[in-house]
């Protein structure tokens, strides 16, 4: 052999990628897309948090929600999105094998108790106008009510609301609270609430024509609800201007059906029926 030492093999290693490294696109971190996470999709410029991630067909998806509540799907595709100004790619967040069997927060926001038991029921009551108006209660409240011990019951309408309350009789023991449909000055309801003058009940509504307001379009994928003319029937009409079939059972079924939790109601309902719920739970046995 000639020079060196004997068995040293001589010879420059190559790198297989023959790409110039001033060519070569650099390495961008990958970070997992977990609920929460704020990026911006560099195609559209789409800003919002992290939803959901998902497998589809086509190849894994996130969903994004950006401030004004508005959902986008965009495919996880290398060097996708930017975080706080970087390029990143998106990838899907491993499965925790410990994750726990319930949310940490119920429906309605608050902290949920994994295992509680329902509590025995109080002697105070919440009325609900209108059942479309119950069941979405019982959807986001549910879980918070029965720990308090709290029954809904179904009221049909305001009409014969005073004569409702002297049968109740309420106290400080036992406290009445009324959700009312469409509350607003001036109204037939505003008129019979302002005859209830028992400070152990408390009234409240909202103020929507209808309860189906009460959920945020972008929970439903429409810009906004339709304004309907009147002398029509508003749900009729909605269903005619979204072009979704006439049976306005199934429409609210769907809509309720889309409802995940307070962040796609609006404040108008939110706070009335917490309000509601305070004034029952205070004062009475715990």
């Amino acid at each position: 052999m000639r020079g060196g030492q004997p068995g040293r093999q001589y010879g420059r290693r190559y790198d297989p990628d023959l790409t110039p490294p001033w060519k070569r696109r650099a390495q961008v971190p990958e970070v997992p897309a977990e609920p929460g996470l704020v990026v911006e999709e560099v195609g559209t410029g789409f800003c919002g948090a992290v939803i959901r991630c998902e497998k589809t067909a086509q190849g894994p998806t996130v969903t994004l929600e950006d401030r004004f509540g508005a959902h986008r799907v965009f495919p996880l595709e290398p060097r996708g999105f930017l975080l706080e100004g970087r390029v990143v790619t998106l990838v899907r967040p491993a499965r925790t094998p410990a994750a726990p069997a319930r949310p940490a927060r119920t429906a309605s926001g608050s902290i949920a108790v994994p295992g509680a038991r329902a509590r025995v029921a109080r002697a105070g009551r919440i009325y609900v106008e209108g059942r479309q108006d119950a069941e979405l209660v019982e959807k986001v409240w549910g879980d918070d009510l029965r720990i308090e011990g709290v029954v809904v019951e179904y009221l049909a309408g305001v009409d014969d609301l005073p004569a409702i309350v002297r049968e109740f009789a309420p106290s400080a023991e036992a406290r009445l609270g009324v959700l009312v449909d469409h509350l607003v000055p001036g109204s037939k309801e505003s008129r019979i609430a302002a005859e209830i003058t028992d400070p152990h009940v408390l009234i409240v509504g909202h103020p929507f024509v209808d309860v189906w307001q009460a959920v945020k379009p972008s929970a439903l994928g429409i810009p906004e609800w339709p304004r309907v003319p009147r002398g029509q029937d508003w749900k009729t009409g909605v269903c005619r201007a979204l072009g979704w079939p006439e049976n306005t059972g199934a429409a609210w079924r769907s809509i309720l059906g889309r409802v995940r939790d307070y962040r796609d109601l609006e404040p108008g309902l939110l706070g009335p029926v917490e309000h509601l719920i305070d004034h029952v739970t205070v004062g009475g046995p715990s």
